[in-house]
């Protein structure tokens, strides 16, 4: 989902502004096939899971059947990275802190925490009642045990950052870095309701970092009996939250939770349980949704044409960017600037949102997208659009202009590029406009497009492996530093491998350096970093999603959030 290098070490003025074989863990067993390429979900019923008896574990009239786009990557909390496997993971797990309806961080396993004078000591208190679904208790050396592993560098986590570079946490960056044991980190285990956290520098948002999957508890005994498979089966995960997960196999196009009665707020979950199916091909999810076999589903380009009159129908501010990375490391034609501003001046991203996506995003010509973070003086961050108009606009005359002078620097009359581009139905819509508009307006360019599983796509994008790609990013917490620190030195999602000294510096001086208690002088230092991205042309930002969706009439009190988890479901109730 999302990674950044720096951390806020300021009171922030504002907040985000979007309207954004088994070791005996649960007693059912996972019957679910697995997904390839662009194989869709089958029915609600799918779902059903089987039980150790070998009785059908099939889903209730009352559960809430859920389109998913992507199958989920990963179900452990320290390693999962996508907003997927994020969102499923927190159906059935707690962290110490939760989101209430406006996105504001409220007790969850903590019931309360105290903070040191000086802003560096959190000491979160407990509550008695939270259990795991075997029945042990969920205590303060869980939480130690899953941060640790966050920093361990055997685990090589790649959100480990969340706990040093972001959470600031003491001795976590020299721990990832291998120069200190993970038993150093600076979370200790007073007793067992009793959390102790030291900081490097004071954190004013650290308390919504808690409710982030990174952040969530693991129970050593278990996780050791598990072995090699812990997090990949209902038998190798422990729910202390909303749902129990009760069928689920690796990549499963179906998979089912159901409420889970030893909950500690077990009577303000109304659903019986939660019914995902995967569906890749967006035609195939609005016709479950219409057969009622989908309670909600995404819909884009000519559906939404189709349905925006429905009453059902609904526009969800999302918080991701989308936008295009060049590889100015490994492909020299795109070390060059004036061909990656030509290329990004070519893109006319309106035509995009308006003829393509149809689903309420809005081009964004900014590295931060609008409507995310509001600074000292209450004013979102992006609001204006225009501030980098003089790189990041659609002009095919300009973009004419730096082609003709990128192919003289680089001596050469053509160019083919490959991108890399997700296999979901969006993607690769937007992937194909985006090579008609490249082709038409910049003479001997030629792109292919390289359509794989989302995961295979990022792991290529990590690698190096990719010319151009189509990626999105969305936001972890409400603060421009969770776009602005992908650019960094040596950041791993940083995927160009792109490096500039005068930009690392910047965001030193906006962490741990003089303007990390200063807020107006740090707000006016994001924008001085920011614009080197943009005048660098290190990312063709493209637009900022917003979810199109069909939610059934008998659904309500799902939460949707821009921030880290995008929809929770503890209030939702679902009437027949």
């Amino acid at each position: 989902m999302k990674k950044t290098k720096a951390v806020l070490a300021i009171l922030m003025a504002g907040t985000m502004m979007l309207g954004l074989a088994g070791c005996g863990g649960n007693s059912s067993s996972a019957t679910q096939g697995t997904t390839t390429g662009t194989e869709t979900g089958s029915a609600a019923g799918d779902a059903a899971g089987t039980d150790a008896a070998g009785t059908d574990a099939a889903a209730s009239a009352s559960d809430m059947n859920v389109m998913l786009e992507t199958p989920v990557e990963s179900l452990d909390p320290q390693q999962a990275t996508d907003g997927t496997s994020f969102e499923v993971i927190a159906d059935y797990t707690d962290g110490l802190m939760q989101m209430d309806a406006d996105g504001q961080a409220v007790p969850a396993i903590a019931e309360s925490y105290d903070l040191s004078d000086d802003g560096l000591t959190y000491t979160f208190h407990l509550r008695t009642d939270a259990k795991w679904s075997n029945g042990t208790p969920v205590t303060a050396a869980d939480f130690v045990f899953g941060w640790q592993r966050a920093v361990d560098p055997d685990v090589a986590s790649e959100y480990a950052y969340m706990l040093s570079d972001i959470g600031q946490i003491k001795n976590a960056a020299e721990i990832i870095a291998g120069e200190k044991d993970k038993s150093e980190l600076g979370v200790i285990a007073v007793d067992d309701n009793t959390l102790q956290v030291e900081l490097n520098v004071p954190v004013s948002y650290f308390t919504s970092l808690m409710y982030f999957p990174t952040f969530y508890p693991v129970n050593e005994e278990f996780f050791t009996s598990c072995g090699d498979t812990f997090a990949t089966s209902p038998e190798t995960v422990l729910s202390n939250g909303a749902f129990v997960l009760d069928s689920y196999q690796p990549a499963a196009t179906a998979f089912h939770l159901t409420k889970n009665a030893d909950y500690y707020d077990t009577d303000r979950v109304k659903l019986s349980g939660l019914s995902y199916q995967v569906i890749q091909d967006s035609q195939q999810a609005l016709m479950s949704y219409q057969t009622g076999a989908l309670d909600t589903t995404l819909v884009n380009g000519e559906q939404v044409d189709q349905v925006k009159d429905d009453p059902e129908f609904t526009t969800v501010g999302a918080g991701y960017l989308w936008y295009v990375s060049p590889n100015m490391n490994s492909v020299p034609e795109l070390a060059n600037l004036n061909i990656r501003l030509a290329m990004t001046m070519a893109i006319d991203r309106d035509s995009i949102t308006a003829d393509v996506l149809k689903d309420g995003s809005a081009s964004t010509y900014t590295a931060v997208p609008m409507q995310f973070a509001a600074g000292p003086d209450g004013s979102d961050f992006s609001e204006d659009q225009t501030k980098f108009s003089d790189v990041c606009v659609y002009d095919t005359e300009k973009a004419a202009d730096y082609w003709a002078k990128g192919l003289e620097e680089l001596g050469e009359s053509e160019i083919t590029l490959d991108i890399v581009v997700d296999a979901d139905d969006a993607p690769q819509k937007v992937a194909q406009v985006l090579k008609e508009q490249w082709e038409t307006t910049l003479p001997g360019l030629t792109v292919n497009l390289v359509v794989e599983p989302k995961k295979q796509r990022v792991e290529d994008m990590q690698n190096g492996n990719f010319q151009l790609g189509l990626t999105r990013w969305g936001p972890d917490y409400a603060d421009p530093m969770t776009y602005l620190g992908m650019w960094v030195t040596d950041n791993s999602n940083n995927y160009g491998l792109w490096s500039n000294a005068d930009y690392d510096a910047i965001i030193d001086e906006c962490t741990t350096g003089d303007l990390c208690t200063d807020a107006e002088g740090r707000w006016a230092r994001l924008y001085d970093a920011e614009k080197i991205v943009m005048d660098e042309a290190v990312i063709y930002p493209l637009y900022t999603q917003c979810n199109a969706e069909m939610l059934s009439s008998k659904v309500t009190g799902v939460e949707y959030h821009p921030v880290a988890i995008n929809r929770v479901y503890k209030d939702a109730v679902k009437t027949e």
